[in-house]
């Protein structure tokens, strides 16, 4: 039997007054997936990464991760627990990185996780090789590229290995060259395990990339789930859900 990652069962968000940013979600991801969730901007992507990370609750509805209930009592029961396995890219890099060089930057998550020292100057070594951070390390991360940015905050979530990787339309402001070798890296991560988690409004990603598409409508909700290629033969549907 396939191990579920996450269950979603009616989940409903609200922000104070307003109308729904989420309304009737339902939802199962599977251990190793590569999902794509995909709508037009508004749709309430950013807001189900930011629920399935564990930064903000439903008002309805429930969230299971991991076998548990994901809610504010059992994250701060536990909070470590669920950190080191799940990892969120924001779609704007300035909203992430806040350390005052790259190299405290990609550090800082396993000091909080209490990495011992030997441990830690393995793996930020082989993380700032592997990501050509390496002559950039001393470096403050507002002085970085929109790129450079970008590889800064896959690496600072990377470096310890969670099992799932949520990314916030991680492809948004990058070069070609820059998109190829994000996307190949993600690649690779699945490869070992990971299970990815995009939301994006890109529909070449979701192509080339998604097990399962995930497709939201401007009304909130999840209007199919399905293979891309049952997808992307529906331009009805897309155009539907104002992607083409």
């Amino acid at each position: 039997m396939r191990e579920i990652v996450y269950n979603l069962e009616n989940v409903g968000y609200h922000y104070q007054q307003s109308l729904p940013v989420l309304a009737n979600i339902n939802m199962q991801i599977f251990k190793g997936e590569k999902i794509i969730i995909l709508g037009a901007n508004g749709c309430g992507k950013s807001t189900l990464l930011k629920m399935m990370d564990g930064l903000i609750f439903p008002n309805s509805g429930r969230i299971e991760a991991f076998g548990q209930i994901l809610n504010e009592r059992n994250l701060n029961n536990n909070p470590y627990e669920f950190r080191k396995k799940v990892g969120l890219v924001f779609q704007d890099s300035d909203m992430q990185l806040f350390c005052s060089s790259v190299f405290d930057e990609i550090a800082f998550a396993p000091l909080q996780l209490n990495w011992n020292q030997n441990n830690l100057q393995e793996h930020l070594e082989a993380t700032l090789k592997d990501f050509g951070l390496m002559d950039l390390q001393d470096r403050p991360p507002y002085r970085l590229s929109g790129g450079e940015k970008k590889k800064v905050a896959l690496a600072s979530i990377t470096i310890y290995n969670p099992e799932v990787l949520l990314l916030d339309e991680p492809t948004n402001g990058l070069d070609p060259r820059t998109q190829k070798w994000f996307l190949a890296q993600l690649a690779d991560f699945n490869q070992k395990g990971t299970t990815l988690i995009i939301a994006t409004h890109d529909l070449e990603i979701a192509k080339n990339l998604a097990d399962r598409v995930i497709v939201m409508n401007e009304r909130h909700e999840i209007e199919i789930i399905g293979k891309p290629e049952e997808i992307f033969m529906n331009e009805q549907l897309l155009a539907d859900v104002n992607l083409i």
